[in-house]
């Protein structure tokens, strides 16, 4: 028997709410130097539970925000490389805004370990996460988008192909 709408909305929109709490965090460690195992702690006792930078984040999918911010701490030498590879001649992660690098580090982390979410749905959501960091900016979220397709097609080329 099918989830109801009402279920399937709730949990995208707790995935959403994990993508921003992640980006969070990950922006968290790099201007603390804090581990992820402090900052993953202090999210789930702290944060997941009310509020962050205006943003009700408690419907927050737990497991979710914990894969994507161990994951792309795990992954980040690989996903580093690929996505410095990506940007146009003469720019680099370093280079980027520390919100941008952490954006485009969970959603190139999704594309390469997270099969199971559409290509689609990966790039919309961080674009429109984007979009909320950067209001509404249209060159950063285009910027955004133009990594994520290029990382989409490098990295689920036989999924992009097939659209």
């Amino acid at each position: 028997m099918a989830q109801p709408v009402s279920k399937i909305s709730n949990q995208v929109d707790a995935r959403n709410m994990a993508r921003l709490a992640a980006v969070q965090a990950l922006y968290q460690m790099e201007h603390s130097s804090s581990g992820v195992e402090i900052v993953v702690r202090e999210f789930e006792e702290f944060r997941l539970g009310g509020e962050l930078e205006g943003e009700a984040i408690r419907e927050a999918d737990g497991t979710h925000f914990q894969e994507l911010v161990r994951g792309v701490v795990e992954l980040q030498h690989k996903i580093d490389p690929l996505v410095n590879r990506l940007l146009s001649a003469g720019w680099t992660l370093k280079r980027l805004d520390a919100t941008a690098r952490a954006i485009l580090r969970c959603s190139t982390y999704e594309l390469i370990k997270r099969p199971d979410i559409p290509y689609r749905v990966v790039i919309d959501q961080y674009v429109d996460l984007a979009s909320s960091f950067f209001d509404g900016d249209s060159d950063e979220s285009g910027f955004i988008n133009a990594v994520l397709d290029r990382a989409a097609a490098e990295v689920r080329g036989d999924e992009t192909q097939s659209d």
